[in-house]
């Protein structure tokens, strides 16, 4: 019995214990947009599952942090300095990191994250979901990558995704790094189900290996 008990409770615990949201500081034009960021919100605080993101309180960003913020789950922003002025607007939102640059928010956004996904947003959203697919594809992470297309939004860039292919740019294994679905819900299950059949370009533990040697060089103390 008192095993049971304890299968049970590993089966009921969930997959990631926070996901990295990547946004629009816009709303957008269409209202499934916003409904989309709020069901998502409403679905991480449902699963237990914290969020990491961007750190603004306007837009897409606004509605999931204070969603997940107000459903009782952590909520961790990380923002550059300089877009401090234009990203967030009255007070912040749960756990706000201020760091140097872009590079480094996707750095910390990414560290503290166990899968991402991208809601609709504009070229900011766009260029972090295309890193951190090409870091999956190059053996960086192999944390899933999900793409929340809603209304369609990523049609082109899917099309796209698939023109590399047939032009021998992208790995046929490799399209498959980025999940899809059009409801939060339904992302979240085929994100939960995700493994990665793609080949990497280099292992992980050769990125972790330059990564330790780059900061003893320069005299930072490794984080775990």
């Amino acid at each position: 019995m008192e095993g049971e008990g304890i299968s049970k409770a590993n089966e009921q615990k969930p997959k990631f214990k926070s996901i990295c949201v990547f946004c629009g500081s816009r709303a957008g034009q269409k209202a499934s947009f916003t409904d989309a960021a709020l069901e998502l919100g409403k679905q991480l605080v449902e699963g237990k599952i914290d969020l990491v993101y961007g750190g603004g309180s306007v837009g897409l960003m606004g509605l999931i942090s204070r969603t997940v913020f107000n459903g009782g789950r952590h909520v961790l922003g990380v923002i550059p300095k300089a877009l401090l002025s234009h990203e967030i607007s009255g007070e912040t939102i749960g756990e706000v990191k201020i760091v140097a640059d872009m590079h480094q928010r996707k750095s910390e956004m990414s560290k503290h994250a166990d899968a991402f996904i991208a809601l609709p947003g504009g070229y900011g959203t766009m260029e972090e979901l295309l890193e951190i697919i090409a870091w999956a594809q190059l053996g960086i992470h192999d944390k899933p990558v999900g793409l929340l297309n809603v209304d369609g939004y990523y049609n082109s860039l899917l099309t796209l995704f698939d023109k590399g292919v047939e032009e021998g740019f992208i790995e046929g294994s490799a399209r498959n790094i980025v999940v899809i679905a059009d409801t939060a819900g339904e992302l979240l299950r085929k994100m939960e189900e995700y493994a990665p059949v793609h080949d990497k370009v280099a292992p992980k533990q050769s990125w972790e290996v330059n990564q330790l040697l780059e900061s003893n060089q320069s005299g930072d103390t490794p984080t775990a």
